[in-house]
């Protein structure tokens, strides 16, 4: 058991090229599994699984109704059954196992929420709280400007090199989840931010070939890790006097509502965000009709009935 799920988790992290954040996901879901096998599973006589194929329906089921009486989220418990049924895929694929036996098992309703975005008025305070006089005023916000002008996820932006960025078109080459390249195009403000940056953008004369080929450099001139950019977005956002719920992806949040506010579509939109799935990208068309029946109920006056 301990073997192939080792092997299973190099295979994501070699041919899958998956991240480390899915990585060490898909490896405390392990950890929860293994333990509940070792001291709470009734259905397997000795209370542990020598081999995968011990793992059947009946005690699976067994581990999902563990998974709601500890008190689990229902999202927990989906993506606990979404490592499973990845992990038989890739057994089944090596002909160690027969069949699937989480395939059969339903995922819990989990529901949808909302993604927590900025107004535009909200997003240009934001822009304009580092001080661009200043070094580090001029990075944050080339780092801001870009987040927000091409919705890059964090590890995105802190994985740009400063060839990535083509000049004369005005686009960025983005390394995305499962090393994915896509092509993101940047306005003006993002633009005129990044040569700003760059004019006083200095690298320091030890860094590595990588740190020294990166766009973006803390105050000893190697390249900023996610957490850096997650501390300065943190900073920022307490300057702006913005909610708590504001976070680093709220940036991307609010580049895909604003382009569909403003008339783009839902396809074009996926394709900037680099989501694999359409399903993945919908959930802004919510946000953007939840704003209109806002809207319209606060203005219309048969919208609804008020004080009744």
């Amino acid at each position: 058991m301990h073997e192939s799920i080792d092997l299973f988790l190099r295979h994501l992290r070699v041919e899958k090229q998956s991240s480390e954040h899915t990585v060490k996901g898909y490896s405390e879901d392990f950890d929860s599994l293994l333990e509940f096998l070792e001291d709470a599973c009734t259905t397997l006589p000795a209370r542990s699984a020598a081999h995968p194929r011990d793992l059947t329906v009946a005690v699976l089921r067994e581990y999902l109704a563990y998974l709601h009486a500890c008190g689990y989220a229902k999202t927990t418990v989906a993506r606990r059954l979404a490592c499973l049924r990845s992990y038989f895929r890739f057994l089944q694929r090596r002909g160690e196992v027969a069949s699937n036996p989480a395939k059969v098992l339903r995922t819990p309703r989990t529901g949808r929420k909302l993604p927590h975005f900025l107004s535009v008025e909200q997003a240009a305070i934001l822009l304009e709280t580092p001080d661009p006089d200043t070094k580090d005023g001029k990075r944050d916000r080339a780092m801001l400007e870009t987040l927000y002008s091409a919705g890059l996820r964090v590890a995105e932006l802190a994985g740009l090199n400063v060839d990535d960025w083509d000049r004369d078109a005005d686009v960025l080459r983005v390394r995305g989840k499962g090393k994915k390249e896509r092509v993101s195009p940047i306005g003006a403000h993002a633009s005129r931010a990044l040569e700003a940056w760059l004019a006083v953008r200095r690298p320091a004369e030890k860094a590595t070939a990588e740190d020294r080929a990166a766009m973006f450099l803390n105050r000893f001139g190697n390249r900023l890790t996610t957490r850096s950019v997650a501390r300065m977005l943190d900073k920022h956002i307490l300057t702006a006097g913005l909610d708590g719920k504001t976070s680093p992806h709220t940036l991307r949040h609010s580049f895909a509502t604003h382009l569909l506010d403003g008339g783009a579509d839902l396809r074009s939109v996926q394709e900037l965000l680099g989501h694999a799935n359409l399903t993945t990208t919908q959930i802004y068309t919510h946000v953007s009709t939840t704003r209109l029946k806002e809207t319209y109920d606060a203005a219309h006056p048969h919208a609804s009935p008020r004080g009744a």
